[in-house]
């Protein structure tokens, strides 16, 4: 920008500021409220324009006029009046306030009402109390508030932006058209396009949670509702969701023998492949394992052998019916934790339907059940109990979830003692850390001569801490492991003696717990808030006259109970609101 280009954007600048000068030095009228005062007339300060010089450019004229009425009276806006009929304490807007009233006020708990913040000019209501008078007053002024900023908004070039736009909704005329623009609706193209990019992945060994069940020529279709309560036959279903659906088929009773949807072997052909991907000697046969007929007066049969049974259109006079028609499929599919579909079963309960029926109402749910789950051991629901060990695990990297042992006694464990005291004897011989039980263990350690102070810290720390240390102990006794945040992380300290020069051999390690009382006052849950794992060294033992150093090692675990006694009482301490009448002490007053 060059200096002709630069002088009327200056100009410009000045024109804008001694508008606002103008406006912040011109007077106020005040408005002043008693008992029996009327509403304060409304005062608006327009911007004194200053001469704009000869030969000056005039500022482009937007396309459309200034911003619309505010919706929003903030004369008649008042948002501390909470009590309908009735005086808020310290609320100068508040109608049903009185001279009586502003009297005991202490002060305006909303001194000023404005409008929009982010435009350039906006109306404002200022409240105040003058306690000079007799009886007290509120003083009441609107004026425009100028905003200051450079940023602000004067004049709304685009008006659709001020309102809500209206959706246009979906009729027989427009259908198609939307149809067209959405994208949510082209289903069979993502389905295709999802299984064909899951089957040409070599790298996929196993089902996650989410992936869909391949079968032998497509994916095993689930049907269930989309937009509407009509079916939808291209639902595929996903690995590790149970669902349970209802849907609404529209039929024509003399085409029923022909439509899939409605035969039994269009649910249970279908082979599933054991996992994604791969097709050679890995297809699971869905079994049915049950068969119910309804008749129409709504009785069920069970029939003893699980054939196969096609629909059939029968005529009963002038009355035509289709039998063996599918009402509910329920699908039991068995996985490993491997992601591994091993089983799969199938229910049906099939119907008999006439034109009363249709539209025919279909349903369909869809289960998973891991093969050989046992029960998990918990050490409290959710609080500790006294004498069950404690869940405790590492995390290998951040972000990652609590890894454990299977053995739920070797998660936390110190040394056991023996009747030989010989700690190269008992290593790898580990007792758990029981909660609620206060131990203590130790053995001797003899070093031979040649053995140097290095090689002797490192075995021992292996000696007290044992294999897999770890990180972080469970609050609970039945915590989830991928609850991170929740569990308590082990403070490791070190102490060491002061002796300048010296190797430093551990020679005990101390666990201190901390736990307290969770939850109500009838049923309190053990909960750990606290795990402290001190590890004490002391100068590495010179040399006797024999050839061998004896060291004594020792652990101890402490449980320390910090509850803090419950105190009783209210949430907040309970106050009187009342008003005597304005007679009470008549006549003494």
């Amino acid at each position: 920008m060059g200096p002709q280009g630069l002088a009327p954007l200056l100009l410009m600048l000045l024109d804008c500021w001694a508008s606002v000068s103008a406006q912040t030095r011109a007077p106020q009228p005040v408005t002043t409220e008693g008992l029996n005062s009327a509403e304060a007339a409304r005062t608006t300060l327009r911007p004194a324009l200053s001469p704009r010089p000869p030969g000056t450019p005039e500022a482009p004229v937007p396309s459309s006029g200034p911003r619309p009425t505010p919706v929003t009276d903030v004369a008649a806006l008042c948002v501390c009046d909470l009590t309908p009929a009735q005086c808020d304490v310290n609320c100068c807007c508040d109608p049903d306030c009185s001279s009586m009233d502003f009297s005991v006020f202490s002060a305006c708990s909303v001194p000023i009402v404005t409008g929009d913040s982010q435009f350039c000019s906006q109306k404002a209501a200022i409240y105040s109390l003058n306690f000079t008078a007799n009886p007290p007053q509120r003083i009441f002024k609107l004026v425009d508030q100028i905003n200051p900023s450079i940023f602000c908004i004067h004049i709304t070039n685009y008006k659709p932006a001020l309102f809500f736009i209206n959706p246009e909704e979906p009729d027989e005329n427009n259908f198609d058209k939307l149809m067209e623009t959405s994208e949510g609706f082209s289903l069979n193209s993502e389905s295709e396009l999802s299984f064909t990019t899951q089957l040409d992945t070599p790298d996929t060994a196993k089902y996650k949670y989410g992936v869909h069940l391949q079968t032998s020529d497509s994916f095993l279709r689930f049907p269930s509702p989309l937009t509407s309560s009509l079916c939808t036959d291209d639902n595929p279903a996903a690995f590790l969701v149970n669902q349970a659906v209802k849907c609404t088929r529209r039929i024509n009773l003399e085409q029923c023998e022909e439509i899939e949807a409605l035969s039994m072997a269009y649910y249970s052909s279908p082979k599933i492949l054991r996992v994604p991907g791969l097709r050679a000697k890995a297809e699971i046969p869905i079994t049915v394992h049950s068969i119910l007929i309804q008749s129409l007066n709504k009785t069920l049969t069970q029939l003893e052998d699980t054939v196969m049974l096609n629909q059939t259109l029968v005529e009963a006079g002038d009355v035509k019916i289709c039998t063996n028609v599918v009402l509910e499929v329920k699908y039991s599919l068995t996985y490993t934790s491997a992601g591994e579909i091993t089983q799969a079963g199938l229910s049906l309960l099939l119907g008999t339907v006439s034109q009363a029926v249709v539209p025919l109402e279909q349903k369909f749910e869809i289960h998973f059940i891991q093969q050989n789950t046992k029960p998990v051991l918990l050490s409290g629901n959710p609080g500790y109990v006294v004498g069950l060990p404690l869940v405790a695990g590492f995390q290998p990297q951040k972000g990652s979830g609590i890894i454990q042992t299977m053995n739920r006694y070797g998660q936390l464990t110190i040394l056991r003692s023996t009747a030989e005291q010989d700690c190269l004897a008992v290593e790898g011989i580990r007792t758990p850390v029981l909660f609620g039980y206060d131990m203590q263990s130790g053995c001797k350690l003899r070093l031979p001569q040649a053995i140097t102070c290095q090689l002797a810290v490192k075995k021992v720390k292996n000696l007290l801490k044992g294999q897999g240390f770890p990180d972080y102990v469970a609050p609970f006794g039945n915590s989830q492991a991928q609850d991170v945040l929740d569990w308590v992380p082990v403070h490791f300290i070190t102490q060491a003696s002061h002796m300048k020069d010296s190797c430093q051999l551990p020679v005990a390690l101390f666990i201190e717990v901390k736990w307290t009382k969770y939850g109500s006052l009838l049923n309190p849950q053990a909960k750990i808030v606290n795990v402290t794992a001190s590890l004490i060294s002391s100068p590495f033992p010179e040399t006797d006259s024999g050839n061998e150093r004896t060291v004594l090692i020792s652990t101890a675990v402490t449980f320390v109970d910090v509850s803090a006694p419950a105190k009783a009482g209210f949430r907040a301490r309970p106050t009187i609101n009342a008003r005597l009448p304005f007679n009470f002490f008549f006549p003494f007053v």
